[in-house]
Parts: structure tokens; C-alpha cells; sequence
């Protein structure tokens, strides 16, 4: 007995290649958010640079040793450093699906991130009301943009979290939300390492 198949060479293929899309729709959104991470690797390079050569520029005005509080900025580089480390906590919880666990540590997540968001904002002010804002020197300029575009990033990743919150709250941890987690994730781990950067070279460097 002859069993025919219902469907067609075409609509075959076409079952087929929805199914290894299907497949593949994970690793290549990481894929991609990879290759977002590179360009963003160029961009923070460009603006080390730029504040590598004008960190000498003070136009008469006050240098790095004169304005940085090393002790100030390890409280920030702590926040940021445990945030990252409570971030890792909640991807660990969502591969052994715990969605309770994953949602407290992305909560203490946030308020790290929001506690190194208020101290950067306060150092700015701070730097201002001494004379000392962006329209300063060639050096502040820098100062004020590099670590200003690292500020704005932090800012972005905090949304973005809020924003998953809400997913993983709404839907639980499908799939979808497991991809959207591991690329924020990514995301927020790079910042850290491009705030260990800032603080060597801006402010570790700047005080000496």
C-alpha cells in the first residue's frame, strides 16, 4: 500500500524552512544584538580616545586631581559592580525557571543601577556648581561626554529592565522573554566593563 504525502514539494520546503526559522529565531536575535555590541565598542573607543588626547587640555582650569573623590566614585564603581552580579544571579534563576527569584534580583538590579545613575548625576552637579561643567575646558568636555554617553547607556539598560519586568510578569519566561533576558544581560555586563575602563583612565589615572 502506497501512502501519497498531502503536501507538495513547495509547501514542503516552505514548512521546512519555517521550522528551522522557528529554530534559529534565538540565536540570531544574539547575533545580532553581538553585532550592536561591537558598533558600541567603537563608539566608546572613539570617545576614550578623544579624552585620552584632551585630558591635558584645562585651558588654565582645574585637572582630574583637583576634582575627582576616588573614594565617591568606588561607591559608584561598587553599585555598578553588584548590579552586575545580581544580574547574573537573575539569569541563573531564569535557566532553572524560577520567575520569583528572577524577578527580585532584576528589582535589585535596578535599584543598584538607579543608586549609581543618582550618584553620577550628583558628582555632575556638583562639578558644575564649582565652575567646572562641560563648557569648562577641552578636558572637561571630554569628561562630561565620555562618561556622560556611558551614563545615558545605564539609563537605557534601567528602561529596558523595567520594560522585562513587565514581560516576564505578563507572560512568564517563554522563550522570547529567555532571549530578551540573555541580550540585556549582555548589554548590561558590557557596561560594567566599559565603566572599569572610565574609572581607570578617567578618574584612577585623572587623580594620580
Amino acid at each position: 500500500m502506497t501512502i501519497h504525502s498531502s503536501l507538495t514539494p513547495d509547501h514542503a520546503f516552505l514548512a521546512g524552512a519555517g521550522q528551522e526559522d522557528h529554530h534559529d529565531d534565538g540565536s540570531t536575535t544574539t547575533l545580532g544584538f553581538w553585532i550592536y555590541l561591537m558598533s558600541d565598542c567603537i563608539l566608546f573607543a572613539a570617545l576614550f580616545a578623544g579624552f585620552v588626547v584632551l585630558r591635558g587640555q584645562t585651558a588654565g582650569g582645574p585637572a582630574g586631581r583637583d576634582l575627582f573623590d576616588l573614594s565617591y566614585v568606588a561607591v559608584e564603581t561598587g553599585c555598578l559592580l553588584l548590579s552586575s552580579l545580581s544580574y547574573g544571579l537573575a539569569m541563573i534563576a531564569a535557566h532553572r525557571h524560577r520567575q520569583t527569584q528572577v524577578l527580585a534580583w532584576l528589582g535589585v538590579t535596578l535599584v543598584l543601577g538607579l543608586l549609581f545613575m543618582g550618584l553620577e548625576l550628583h558628582e555632575f552637579r556638583e562639578l558644575i556648581a564649582e565652575g567646572a561643567g562641560p563648557d569648562r575646558s577641552a578636558f572637561l568636555s571630554g569628561y562630561f561626554t565620555l562618561v556622560g554617553t556611558h551614563g545615558l547607556h545605564v539609563t537605557a539598560g534601567m528602561a529596558w529592565m523595567v520594560v522585562l519586568i513587565g514581560h516576564v510578569l505578563h507572560r512568564g519566561l517563554s522563550s522570547d522573554n529567555l532571549v530578551r533576558l540573555t541580550c540585556l544581560s549582555l548589554f548590561w555586563h558590557f557596561l560594567d566593563v566599559v565603566w572599569i575602563g572610565v574609572f581607570t583612565v578617567v578618574y584612577l589615572l585623572g587623580a594620580a
